[in-house]
């Protein structure tokens, strides 16, 4: 256990001189997801100033939708993000390696050797959006309101988590498994929005097969009219901690399988 401590301390001790050397780089990258995330609210933006609501449903509700998304995703984002280079490159250049040469567990090991510290421009867009669309709704606030908010975020942070693990994984077979990754978090951008929006095929991708919706538009939803919460708050943790369960033993068999490889 101590020696558990020890190596955590010294992960962080490093990651912390790391971001002070290029700390010009992760306010570059933080800068970067701002904008990123300005633009697509401009154009949202653009669209309402055309129309009233869309398919029933108002701009400052969306935006809500699409702050509350940037929670659970600033948080794997923040956390979470090392494991894109198990799939794109460390398992590929026979770095994996050194992961099973310490008396600590690799997915751990992955997990604490690197922070993503340009997620704090997610986190400060979604601070923006919540604190201006809550005060033009009429949201109903209980004493259970923030434990629900809390036990939503981390589960749904469980679902991104789990679908970069699983498709890390698929490398200890493949070598390199980063644009799986990539093209299967292209669809959470679909969760931003309303699902009532999509078509019904689309609706049953993103709830059922990889289920972003639960990370944004179906605990959001609930949060604006406190309707339907067995299904948005309870799918939400059910398909969370069922991907976190299969994406961990995915990731034992690959370990299984895994071989080195070099350049």
């Amino acid at each position: 256990m101590r020696r558990l401590f020890r190596l955590h301390r010294i992960f962080i001790l490093q990651y912390l001189k790391k971001l002070m050397e290029y700390k010009v780089d992760f306010l570059l990258g933080a800068v970067g997801l701002l904008i990123a995330q300005a633009i697509q609210i401009l154009f949202l933006g653009i669209i309402f100033s055309q129309i009233p609501s869309l398919r029933g449903w108002k701009f400052e509700e969306i935006l809500f939708i699409y702050g509350f998304s940037l929670i659970p995703k600033s948080v794997d984002h923040l956390f979470f993000d090392n494991l894109w280079m198990v799939g794109y490159r460390i398992v590929r250049k026979g770095d994996f390696d050194k992961y099973l040469t310490r008396p600590i567990n690799s997915l751990y090991h992955v997990i604490v050797e690197n922070f993503c510290v340009d997620a704090f421009g997610e986190i400060l867009t979604c601070i923006l959006l919540l604190g201006y669309s809550i005060p033009r709704l009429s949201l109903a606030f209980n004493w259970y309101t923030i434990p629900l908010i809390i036990v939503v975020v981390i589960f749904a942070t469980m679902i991104y988590t789990s679908l970069k693990i699983m498709t890390s994984a698929i490398s200890f077979w493949t070598k390199a498994s980063g644009h799986i990754t990539h093209m299967l978090y292209m669809v959470n951008d679909f969760s931003k929005y309303p699902v009532s929006i999509y078509n019904k095929g689309v609706q049953a991708v993103i709830t059922y097969i990889i289920p972003f919706a639960f990370t944004a538009y179906y605990p959001a939803s609930y949060f604006l009219t406190g309707e339907n919460g067995l299904f948005c708050i309870g799918g939400t943790v059910i398909a969370g901690a069922v991907l976190l369960a299969l994406a961990l033993f995915i990731w034992r068999r690959g370990l299984r399988a895994y071989e080195s490889a070099g350049s």
